[in-house]
Parts: C-alpha cells; structure tokens; sequence
C-alpha cells in the first residue's frame, strides 16, 4: 500500500500547476538570497563581490585551472573577468603562472591568504547548507540534487560532473 501511495505523490508531481512552479521559483529564490548572505557580508568588509567568490571558489575546486576554462563555467564575458582576476591577483590572493605546454594559457592557484578567504566563505555556506540538509533529511536531499542536476544546461552538467569526478 505504501508503494502505492508512493507512486501516486511522485506521478503527481508530473503535473504541477502554474501555482506550484511559481511557488518553487520563489523558494529558490529567497533561498539563493539566504545562501548568499554570510559570503556577501564577508566579501563586503574586503571589498569584494559575488563575481570574486565564483572565481575564488572555482580557482579552488580545480587548482591550475586555465582562465579560458574559467570563462566557460562562469559564463561572463573575458573583460569582466580579467578586472575580477586583476584586483585578486593585486590582492595577494590568486597567482597566474604560464603554461608550460602552451605558453598562451594562464592557468590560476589560490595563495595561502586565497585559501583562507576561500574557507571562509565555503565554511558559511556549508554551515547554511549542513542545517538545512538535516532539517529536510536524507530523501529530501537526495531529490533536492536531481532537481538542481535536471535543471542544468548540457554545458554545465559537463562541468560539474568533471568537479564531481575530481572530489573522489
């Protein structure tokens, strides 16, 4: 019977109304404003924005990563994030060493004063994202994940498989 019961809520969920979704929309929403707040408070105090934790975030995931790379999964345009890479560099924060293979490429590794900033913002974002994960549970988790991964452009999915593969 619970099975039954089961299959009933999940095919419901094939036909969601207007209502439903918009509901949904406004809870990512007010949830990407939650997630965001610690790391923009700690950006803030240094002079940093959204723009300069994707780029020490991503930097960190994939240590040596090549800036055309970065330009792909971050999705902005090379000028905006040469100025984001400009001020971390000046900064201390990020360093840029040349290919060895192809004396073209840049690829970037955080600094320790990088890795420390990093922690920081990840740790916040963590914390929020451990409490809510326990508060939901198990089953919740697991569907909130299919969720964001059918929600993603084919692109994207790519890259987040490879930092999905990189964490073991």
């Amino acid at each position: 019977m619970a099975e039954a019961g089961a299959f009933e809520s999940s095919q419901s969920l094939l036909f969601l109304t207007d209502e439903q979704l918009r509901k949904g929309i406004e809870a990512m929403f007010f949830a990407y404003r939650g997630f965001t707040a610690d790391p923009d408070r700690i950006l803030s105090d240094q002079g940093y924005g959204r723009a300069h934790h994707r780029a020490l975030h991503f930097i960190h995931r994939s240590p040596g990563t090549t800036v055309n790379n970065l330009l792909s999964i971050l999705g902005v345009t090379k000028q905006s994030l040469n100025r984001v890479l400009r001020t971390l560099i000046g900064d201390g924060l990020v360093v840029s060493r040349v290919g060895e293979a192809d004396k073209r490429e840049r690829h970037l590794f955080l600094t320790e004063e990088g890795r420390a900033l990093e922690g920081a913002l990840s740790d916040a974002q963590r914390d929020r994202m451990r409490a809510a994960y326990r508060a939901a549970g198990p089953a919740a988790v697991a569907g909130f994940r299919q969720v964001l991964e059918a929600m993603m452009d084919a692109e994207m999915r790519g890259h987040y498989e490879r930092l999905k593969d990189r964490a073991g």
